[in-house]
């Protein structure tokens, strides 16, 4: 008694190849989607925030210049107090 099996034949393993090669084209493109949002979103966050802060220190030097000028000067001589060799 002989079965006929085709499944294990030429034809299926073409199918499975295809199979996988489409799984695998699905899965980079899928990473490099996730990757170019994570550059995106990390770009947002790190360079709002940045822009955000400075932007505030600018006004605020421009109305309070000889606080501004006094913090700048302590900030310098603890940095160069705490930097010298």
């Amino acid at each position: 008694m002989t079965t006929n099996n085709q499944s294990s034949g030429p034809s299926a393993s073409n199918t499975a190849d295809e199979i996988l090669r489409g799984a695998g084209e699905q899965l980079t493109m899928a990473v490099t989607s996730a990757k170019e949002t994570a550059m995106e979103c990390g770009n947002h966050y790190v360079a709002e925030p940045a822009r955000d802060l400075v932007g505030l220190l600018q006004d605020y030097a421009r109305s309070r210049p000889e606080v501004a000028a006094v913090w700048c000067f302590g900030l310098g001589l603890f940095l160069g107090w705490k930097l010298r060799p």
